[in-house]
C-alpha cells in the first residue's frame, strides 16, 4: 500500500506550489513593466525622430508668411541718399542712440556739405570712409557752415526705456546683445547702459584722440568682419540699408590704413540728401522688417538652426552680427 502523505509533507507541497505561482506572477508583472518601459521609450524615440525629420521653416518661408504689420517704412526725416557714380546708397540714422550726431549730419546734408567730396579710404576687411580730402588743410577745408565742429561723445545711452529684443546665445563683448528698432545693439544691466554694435553695414562718425572731437563730417561704414572693439569708443550713427555693394567692393587703398594716396583714386560723391528733401517720385520706397515681432523671433531661430537641404548639422546658436535684417521694396 502506498504510504499516506503526512500532514507535514502535504503542507510543504502546497507551500511550494504557492511559492512557484507567486514567483511566476512576479515575473509576469516585471515583464509587463519592462514591456511598458520599452513601449514608452520607443514612443519617445519615434517622437524625437519625427521632430528631427520635421522641416522647420527657412528664413525665406518666414518672410513669405510675414504680415504687413511686421514691416516698418523708413522715416524720410532720418534717411540719407548718398549718390555715387555707381548708384544710390541708403542710410538710416540711429537717432535714438546718437541724436546730436544725427542732427549735425542733417545740418551738413541740408547745406550740401558732402556734394563733391570723396571716398578717401577703403581698408580691406575694415571700413570705407568718406569726407573732405582737404580737411587737414585749414586754407582749403570746406566750411562746416551752421554745423558744429565737435560734439559730445555719444558712445552709449541709458538702457532704461529702450526697446530691446534680446538674442539667446550670449556674446563676447557684452552681457546682452540683440536689436533695438532695427539696429544691432548691446547692453549691460550692471551699468544700465546700451550701445550700438559695429556689425557689417553700420555707419560711424570719425574722430580724433579726444572723445569729443567728432562731428559727422567724416563718416565710415564697416565692410568686413565686425570690429566690435570699436563699440563704445566712437559714435555709431546709423546703418546702410541698401547699396552696401557700392561701398564694399571698391578698390582697396594702397596707403597706410587703406587711405587712397592720389586724388584720382578717390571716388567722388555726387550728393547726399535727406529723403524728406527728395521728391516723392524719386525716393527709394523701402521698408524694414521690425525686430520686435514674433516674425523676427522666428527669423532668428531659422538662422540659429538652419533647415535648408544643404545643412547637415545646425549650429544651434547665432552671433549678433550674423542675424540678417531684411529690407524690401514697399508693397502697394
Amino acid at each position: 500500500m502506498p504510504i499516506p502523505a503526512s500532514p507535514v509533507s502535504m503542507t510543504s507541497h502546497f507551500q511550494s506550489a504557492a511559492s512557484t505561482s507567486g514567483r511566476r506572477r512576479a515575473i509576469r508583472r516585471r515583464l509587463a513593466r519592462c514591456a511598458l518601459v520599452l513601449l514608452c521609450m520607443a514612443s519617445v524615440g519615434l517622437l524625437h525622430a519625427a521632430e528631427a525629420t520635421a522641416k522647420k521653416p527657412t528664413m525665406q518661408q518666414v518672410l513669405d508668411s510675414s504680415k504687413p504689420a511686421d514691416w516698418r517704412p523708413l522715416d524720410p526725416a532720418n534717411t540719407l541718399y548718398m549718390e555715387l557714380p555707381g548708384g544710390r546708397v541708403v542710410i538710416e540714422l540711429a537717432t535714438q542712440f546718437a541724436p546730436l550726431h544725427a542732427a549735425n549730419i542733417r545740418t551738413l546734408v541740408r547745406q550740401k556739405y558732402f556734394d563733391g567730396l570723396a571716398i578717401l579710404r577703403v581698408q580691406d576687411n575694415f571700413v570705407t570712409q568718406w569726407g573732405d580730402p582737404n580737411a587737414e588743410d585749414t586754407a582749403k577745408a570746406r566750411p562746416l557752415g551752421d554745423a558744429r565742429a565737435s560734439l559730445p561723445a555719444e558712445f552709449s545711452r541709458p538702457a532704461q526705456g529702450l526697446a530691446f529684443t534680446r538674442l539667446p546665445d550670449g556674446d563676447v563683448y557684452a552681457p546682452d546683445v540683440g536689436f533695438s528698432d532695427g539696429f544691432p545693439a548691446a547692453r549691460d544691466p550692471k551699468s544700465g547702459q546700451a550701445w550700438l554694435a559695429h556689425c557689417y553695414g553700420m555707419v560711424g562718425a570719425g574722430r580724433g584722440n579726444e572723445a569729443e572731437s567728432g562731428s559727422g563730417a567724416e563718416l565710415y561704414v564697416v565692410i568686413g568682419h565686425a570690429p566690435r572693439q570699436l563699440d563704445r569708443n566712437i559714435a555709431t550713427v546709423g546703418r546702410v540699408v541698401r547699396g552696401m555693394d557700392l561701398l564694399a567692393a571698391l578698390p582697396r587703398g594702397s596707403g597706410p590704413a587703406g587711405f587712397y594716396e592720389k586724388r584720382e583714386q578717390m571716388l567722388p560723391i555726387r550728393s547726399i540728401r535727406l529723403s524728406a528733401d527728395v521728391a516723392a517720385a524719386e525716393r527709394s520706397d523701402l521698408e524694414i522688417l521690425r525686430t520686435d515681432t514674433p516674425t523676427f523671433t522666428a527669423l532668428v531661430e531659422s538662422r540659429r538652426n538652419r533647415s535648408d537641404d544643404w545643412y547637415l548639422t545646425p549650429a544651434g546658436k547665432i552671433d549678433l552680427c550674423n542675424v540678417p535684417l531684411p529690407v524690401r521694396e514697399k508693397k502697394r
